[in-house]
């Protein structure tokens, strides 16, 4: 095995180097490699060359979590492809891909430049943006739609084992084990999931994988992409923004309303029946209390909430009401959520 296959990384900048030159796309040592934040799963590297800057992104065997959690760096192909299938139906709403390299495990894409702002970090901030909200839903919603039962890319995107590793496991599985009173019910809906093949699914589409400058959004961070359950997508983002107006509470400033502008931009795109679109409801409701518990008890936990007292436990006690029932829909979760929330003791 060469050094570019090992699981641990021992010098990623210097490995990317070598990688890119021997694909000819840098020239000598002049070039400018500087890594950037790029989460628990990757690397993600910024490489200037002359007039022409790019960023590298290469997929890691174990993830950078607490938990073992390993999945397969062939990921990475998914991820080229996914973005290069959207920028197709929405161009501009992913960055470019420039070369991939798949054996390799890497690909590289355009750098947007600056002054992008990260939709998580303006949120914890205290910036609750409704129209950034109501763009990442439609641009969801046309991504549904645009690619709903189409054999090519249901095909292309066949690639269940690593939405499985990365998502299922460690979210629902693992909340569930760690809540033994409703393992069976975590493992049937990740059974579900599993089973369910009807669009294109990015598979992280959360606040820190968004980029918002001058009204543009921009999706990054699709390496979990499959052709799977529509209901994902829409329920890991809305748990993202209950969370986040948790982490502000008992104040407001707006985040109660992020939810459901989201979910309305969502439904308006896909253009659903009624009887279809009250179906999706409440199968994104029952699965949205199910990824905020796993958002505290998974393997990937949100790190603003730990420091704040009681705030876990308001998530654990909010689904474990609510759970049982199973047919909320997702107003009356986002309706209970900031009646219950309101509640909280002021620091």
């Amino acid at each position: 095995m060469n050094h570019v296959d090992r699981a641990d990384y021992e010098d990623p900048v210097n490995e990317v180097r070598e990688m890119l030159i021997a694909d000819g796309l840098l020239g000598g040592d002049s070039a400018v490699l500087t890594p950037l934040a790029g989460g628990v799963s990757c690397d993600v590297i910024k490489v200037a060359s002359g007039d022409r800057t790019m960023v590298v992104k290469r997929a890691l065997k174990k993830l950078r979590v607490k938990d073992d959690w390993f999945a397969d760096p062939s990921r990475n192909r998914y991820e080229h492809r996914y973005m290069s299938t959207v920028g197709a139906i929405l161009p501009g709403a992913v960055p470019k891909v420039i070369h991939t390299n798949d054996p390799r495990g890497y690909f590289c894409m355009e750098w947007l430049g600056e002054g992008w702002g990260n939709w998580k970090q303006q949120m914890l901030g205290g910036n609750a943006d409704r129209a950034v909200a109501e763009e990442a839903g439609a641009i969801l919603g046309r991504i549904h739609r645009a690619t709903f039962g189409d054999p090519t890319l249901r095909a292309a995107f066949d690639n269940t084992p690593n939405f499985f590793d990365l998502r299922l496991e460690p979210y629902l599985l693992t909340a569930g084990r760690r809540h033994p009173e409703w393992e069976s019910e975590f493992r049937d809906e990740a059974e579900r999931i599993r089973t369910t093949r009807e669009c294109l699914v990015h598979g992280d589409y959360s606040p820190k994988n968004i980029l918002v400058r001058e009204g543009r959004v921009v999706i990054l961070d699709c390496e979990v992409a499959w052709f799977g359950d529509p209901s994902f997508d829409l329920a890991f983002l809305l748990s993202h923004l209950h969370l986040k107006a948790l982490y502000h509470a008992p104040l407001d400033r707006g985040f109660f309303a992020m939810p459901g502008a989201a979910a309305a931009a969502y439904n308006r795109q896909r253009e659903f029946s009624q009887t279809e679109r009250e179906a999706f409801d409440r199968r994104t409701a029952r699965l949205l209390l199910m990824l905020m518990l796993a958002r505290v008890d998974g393997k990937s936990p949100v790190e603003y909430l730990s420091a704040q007292a009681g705030k876990q436990d308001f998530v654990r006690r909010f689904v474990r009401r609510r759970l049982p029932g199973g047919s909320l829909t997702l107003e009356a979760v986002a309706r209970q959520w900031w009646e219950q929330c309101r509640k909280i003791p002021s620091p």
